[in-house]
């Protein structure tokens, strides 16, 4: 069943995310959030959204955005593209600035979706960062989407010119981790209704955006069960 594969999905991820954010951190993590700053604050329609968010980390002086605004690297992605594929090398990261991207695996042919991105979201994978790192999901977006995309020569240079980067990145990485292993651990205890109404409670918006069979197969059912979810929902 989904749910089965989906939970032992979950645990192993689950399982390692205490040694992933420790080793992730210290190395690469930092750099690739400098990355996605670099290219984010540099451009001129999106710069306003990235500058709030980045602000809730630190400010910036005119200096350093003008050395932010210099490393840049955003693009548009049409419906239907993917962002990586099982089986590619991968060690892109992205923070989506409008749009959507679902994460999926494939088993026994079957897509089982494990994530969604929307605005302000990170795509950050736990085991991205180590060499020779090969994708075991799919990217795909399921909206025109717009993303920053991270550059690590660029970032280097940028730890070089403002150490100081070092630390907001590691406060970013550290709140990104935080909250993906708060969403597993939620899926490992969690019944699918349990999971519906907390979807309808945080992120009442993907449920209009996202096909009913998706988010089913999300919270680990098939798309009659969560159809019977929904309507005793309704009798209420």
């Amino acid at each position: 069943m989904i749910s089965f594969r989906f939970l032992n999905f979950l645990e192993g991820e689950a399982a390692n995310i205490h040694a992933a954010l420790i080793i992730l951190v210290l190395l690469k993590g930092a750099v690739s959030v400098l990355q996605i700053i670099a290219a984010g604050i540099a451009s001129t329609s999106m710069e306003n959204k990235l500058i709030a968010y980045f602000s809730r980390f630190s400010s910036f002086t005119e200096d350093e955005t003008k050395t932010l605004k210099d490393s840049m690297l955003i693009r548009t992605f049409e419906k239907g593209t993917f962002l990586s594929k099982e089986g590619q090398a991968s060690k892109a990261s992205y923070f989506v600035l409008s749009g959507l991207v679902r994460q999926y695996r494939l088993i026994n042919g079957e897509e089982v979706t494990t994530a969604f991105y929307t605005e302000e979201q990170w795509i950050i994978s736990l085991t991205g960062f180590a060499e020779d790192t090969i994708a075991t999901d799919y990217l795909l977006c399921e909206e025109e989407t717009s993303v920053v995309i991270g550059n690590e020569e660029k970032a280097q240079k940028l730890f070089r010119d403002f150490p100081r980067f070092e630390t907001i990145s590691r406060a970013v990485m550290e709140t990104v981790f935080a909250e993906q292993q708060k969403t597993m651990m939620y899926h490992l205890t969690a019944s699918p209704e349990e999971k519906y109404c907390r979807l309808l409670e945080t992120r009442p918006d993907l449920v209009q955006r996202v096909p009913q069979y998706q988010l089913a197969s999300y919270i680990g059912v098939k798309p009659e069960s969560l159809s019977r979810i929904r309507k005793r929902m309704t009798q209420k």
